[in-house]
């Protein structure tokens, strides 16, 4: 009976929401994801089912998903959220869909031995209808921010319910942990977070240009002009300094380059486009390319780390800057990366309007560094468990 009354809630809701679907469906960002996700175009069941069902929400959590699929030498299906995430599932030898919209899951949803779904994608139909076709659920890398903790014990009849579903949790913290089970989570084991297991490397070799470099990685809306505003009066002492934006989302390429050149026109400074001229020289650089952040961290002194200078982002992975030796600035909204945030030494938390002071104090830092290990067999020893059993 709970179940029919949530469906036909999702389905009054997909009705109400169909105007604006059809507008975001036109926006650049959304193009590809809200017309396969909401109305399967381009987006059919899987073919013969594997044996494994991962799913993930975006690009940080499919990346995750490497050292997994390598241990297990399987062909997998993947489902993702978004497009960034999409683009890196299909680097994997599997089949990649995205996840339609709930009311599609009964009738989309294949066989599988067991489904997988990592972090936070807690969507009651996905878990019904998994447990329906006989599948074994886990939930892996399973985590409650601080900041969502609040929302989800209100609601936490409901999350008993769906979380009855899981078979098997591996959360990423003890405090994850409690959390889960405080919400009727069962057979919850603490194995930390897959992410630290990544492997993180270069794809290609860039010369590193004189001066001090200063990466301004995985920013949204609204830092890009913190950053610039510090960058300005930091280049005024500074007069090497170079600047390279990467921001997270493409679809924002253009308008973070009209940004930049205002800057740049304004105190005579030099500006390209990574797409244009990848070498680098000049003042600043927009990198206007997927899949060269870790090139340009690999060549850089200080990363200011975006996501966390909004308060509706939640911080994005500093694993990556860390490894590479540069000195971490980010800002303090970071609360769905807390638990790697732990493992990483020397970073500067600051406010956006504070980012300069961070600047300047950066010279008198030790570079960031990680030491934390996770591992990766106990994950994989439980997931071959439910396949051959």
């Amino acid at each position: 009976m709970f179940t029919l009354f949530y469906y036909l809630l999702a389905a009054a809701l997909y009705v109400v929401a169909l105007p604006l679907l059809v507008y975001l469906s036109f926006k650049p960002k959304y193009k590809e994801s809200i017309p396969a996700r909401f109305f399967l175009r381009h987006n059919p069941p899987f073919g013969k089912a594997s044996d494994i069902w991962f799913h993930v929400c975006s690009l940080g959590e499919a990346r995750a998903l490497r050292p997994i699929l390598e241990a297990l030498q399987k062909r997998v299906d993947i489902t993702t959220i978004t497009h960034t995430g999409q683009a890196e599932a299909k680097k994997y030898d599997a089949e990649v869909r995205y996840l339609p919209y709930e009311i599609f899951l009964p009738f989309w949803t294949r066989s599988h031995k067991v489904v997988v779904v990592l972090e936070a994608e807690f969507w009651y139909m996905l878990f019904w209808a998994a447990k329906r076709r006989g599948a074994k659920l886990v939930l892996l890398n399973a985590r409650i921010s601080d900041k969502s903790h609040k929302k989800y014990m209100r609601m936490a009849w409901f999350y008993r319910r769906m979380f009855a579903y899981a078979d098997l949790v591996l959360a990423q913290s003890e405090i994850d942990k409690y959390r889960l089970e405080a919400l009727g989570a069962k057979n919850v084991e603490v194995v930390g977070n897959i992410k630290l297991a990544a492997k993180i490397a270069k794809s290609k070799e860039y010369t590193k240009p004189e001066g001090e470099v200063i990466v301004a990685g995985s920013t949204h809306e609204g830092e890009e002009e913190a950053v610039l505003v510090a960058f300005e009066k930091y280049k005024q002492d500074n007069p090497a300094a170079k600047l390279i934006v990467v921001p997270r989302h493409p679809e924002r390429f253009n308008a973070v380059y009209g940004l930049m050149r205002n800057y740049a026109e304004k105190n005579g400074w030099s500006l390209t486009k990574f797409s244009e001229d990848a070498t680098l020289k000049s003042d600043m650089v927009l990198v206007d390319k997927m899949g060269e952040l870790n090139n340009t961290y690999a060549i850089s002194d200080i990363a200011i780390l975006g996501g966390a200078f909004k308060e509706d982002v939640g911080g994005h992975n500093p694993l990556e800057p860390a490894h590479f030796g540069c000195k971490i600035i980010t800002g303090k909204h970071f609360f769905h990366q807390k638990e790697l945030f732990k493992y990483v030494s020397s970073v500067q938390y600051v406010e956006k309007d504070a980012i300069y002071e961070a600047l300047k104090k950066a010279k008198d830092l030790p570079p960031s560094t990680v030491d934390a290990k996770i591992d990766i067999e106990k994950v994989t020893t439980a997931l071959t468990h439910y396949i051959i059993n």
